[in-house]
């Protein structure tokens, strides 16, 4: 429907949903439809394509409406709905708009049209405020991890969360399970308990991520979509030919892509879910041939596997790659390193280089890392060592990445230094097996 109305101004508020829709806990859809006012410009059909070019800033952009509209009565004009947040008054046009308007002869003259809203013409930042109380945070942001959408809800949203699931749901293509976190990091295993929000309770999730294929169970592995970024930047410092030695390596982001650039990889991981789909995505990669995985815990992964064929790649010329990826305590393992090797072998060898991760709530992280890690390998690593910020992961707290070569120091000494070892707390899993078997 189309009223004439030059001067008043039009409310710019008119996408927020019916007040009764506030405190609703189980989704009815049909209880946020309503008539709202817009602005709309008559235009002539023939200058129509060309001047939705000029108003592109100010035209009404919403889900599932359309821009233009027919008027009745009339095959040569066409009704272009704007945006009311943009106009609210013929004096809100831009200069350059207003201009556009007079060249092609159409008149600063704004219609009302009565647009019919409606659940699916929201968005769901828009759905949650109008549902959540007054005042109160509204939370739409989550991880995408494959057809999953993964929450951090809090306290207050809990009574929501099967319509918050429902929603993000509707308003993501692709997303068909809705989980929210119910706890923190689960220490032994880096997997989150979790809770169904909406949707499918289908957890093996397939990514895609750097050009590479994963599979997983997303609920009893550890997977963090926004690692993207870091996995291709230590991939991206390996050569052919390289060895790389992942302690923690998961279902195989930093493993597989390595294997993929041509280099031979031993791959470890505590959790026997995260093996087993470290395994799976070293087939479905076809990179089997150049991984060999291990179910141990890290320490033991060093002082054992690693510490039996690090002889054999120092004395290669192609790089050795550790990398320790479990930020909450790898720097706590780098002490597994001391006294590693007989002082026999300590002639002309390529030294490993090693990549540890922490996390990190001082003031000044660089700093707080290199002295842990130090601490750790009972070897100062000063002006020794390269550091790299990662992400912030929390207000004061960051994720951090310290690279360096062991020091011969460190890897030759004479005796190990006694030291009470961190371990992985967990069972551990006595395993290792060729991913070829």
């Amino acid at each position: 429907m189309l009223e004439q109305h030059q001067h008043s101004v039009m409310d710019p508020s008119l996408y927020t949903a019916p007040p009764e829709v506030r405190g609703m806990t189980c989704l009815d859809k049909e209880v946020f439809s309503q008539t709202v006012i817009v602005p709309a410009l008559r235009v002539p059909k023939e200058v129509l394509n060309k001047l939705v070019k000029s108003l592109k800033k100010v035209a009404l952009q919403r889900p599932g409406i359309r821009r233009v509209v027919e008027v009745e009565g009339s095959d040569d004009e066409r009704l272009l709905l704007l945006d009311p947040a943009s106009v609210s008054s013929p004096s809100s046009f831009s200069d350059a708009e207003a201009e556009a308007l007079q060249s092609f002869g159409v008149p600063q003259e704004l219609q009302r049209y009565e647009l019919r809203l409606t659940y699916d013409n929201l968005k769901s930042e828009e759905v949650l405020r109008a549902v959540l109380p007054e005042g109160q945070d509204v939370t739409s942001g989550f991880s995408r991890v494959g057809h999953i959408a993964h929450m951090n809800l809090r306290e207050h949203q809990l009574p929501y969360r099967n319509l918050i699931g429902q929603v993000i749901m509707d308003k993501n293509p692709g997303v068909t399970c809705v989980v929210n976190k119910t706890n923190t990091i689960d220490s032994a295993y880096r997997n989150f308990k979790m809770e169904v929000m909406a949707g499918e309770e289908n957890m093996v999730a397939k990514v895609r991520e750097n050009g590479v294929t994963y599979e997983f169970d997303f609920s009893r592995v550890y997977w963090n979509p926004r690692l993207s970024t870091e996995h291709e930047r230590v991939v991206a410092l390996l050569k052919r030919g390289d060895t790389v030695l992942d302690v923690f390596a998961g279902v195989g982001p930093f493993a597989i892509p390595a294997a993929r650039r041509g280099c031979t990889v031993l791959a470890n991981d505590l959790n026997p879910e995260s093996h087993r789909w470290l395994q799976h995505n070293c087939k479905l990669n076809k990179v089997e041939r150049k991984v060999t995985t291990f179910n141990l815990d890290g320490r033991d992964f060093i002082q054992g596997p690693l510490k039996q064929q690090l002889p054999v790649m120092m004395k290669g010329k192609a790089s050795v790659h550790v990398v320790m990826n479990l930020p909450a305590l790898a720097l706590e393992f780098l002490d597994a390193f001391r006294g590693l090797l007989d002082q026999g072998l300590s002639c002309d060898v390529n030294l490993p280089q090693v990549h540890c991760y922490g996390f990190s709530k001082e003031d000044d992280p660089q700093k707080d890392v290199v002295e842990r890690a130090s601490a750790s390998l009972g070897f100062s690593l000063e002006g020794l060592c390269s550091v790299h910020l990662v992400r912030n992961v929390a207000p004061n707290k960051e994720m951090m990445c310290v690279s360096f070569t062991i020091p011969k120091e460190v890897l030759f000494s004479r005796e190990s230094t006694q030291t009470e070892a961190i371990e992985e707390p967990a069972p551990k899993r006595q395993k290792c097996e060729e991913t070829t078997n």
